[in-house]
């Protein structure tokens, strides 16, 4: 019998500067300065990678206090590999973390864009709103 081989490698691993802002800009997503990047990503509670033949084409981090608050962040794969079931994997990868290592009482929450909140949902994230809260952000001036 043949076994058909899976293409797609996840790695517990946090990615480089370049391979992050690489990464967020092919999915669409906005592009950080590489200062702050490098700043961050030594912060990254857990990150998962995502490798197709070798190049990095997804990824996922948990950033957070390691206690009581941890944040999903940076949920992204390459379009041309969208639509495999490829985002569901990172979230189980980062959930299945989660329910391992932070204590029953963390909070955690995500910022969800447009049909994105669907994939969320499967993992038990819910609408702030339906539970008497609202996400709010604030976005730093430039110096």
């Amino acid at each position: 019998m043949n076994e058909i081989s899976d293409p797609y490698e996840l790695r517990a691993e946090v990615p480089s500067v370049e391979t992050f802002r690489r990464l967020r800009t092919d999915a669409g997503l906005s592009d950080r300065a590489p200062e702050a990047v490098a700043l961050a990503l030594p912060n990254t509670w857990h990150g998962v990678v995502l490798h197709h033949e070798g190049e990095a084409i997804g990824m996922g981090r948990i950033i957070g206090d390691g206690g009581t608050a941890f944040q999903v962040v940076d949920i992204c794969v390459h379009p041309a590999h969208q639509g495999r079931g490829l985002g569901r994997r990172i979230m189980t990868a980062l959930t299945e973390e989660l329910e391992r290592r932070a204590p029953a009482t963390a909070y955690v929450s995500l910022i969800a864009d447009g049909p994105a909140r669907f994939l969320y949902e499967k993992f038990g994230f819910a609408d702030t709103a339906t539970h008497d809260s609202i996400g709010m952000y604030r976005s730093m001036p430039a110096r």
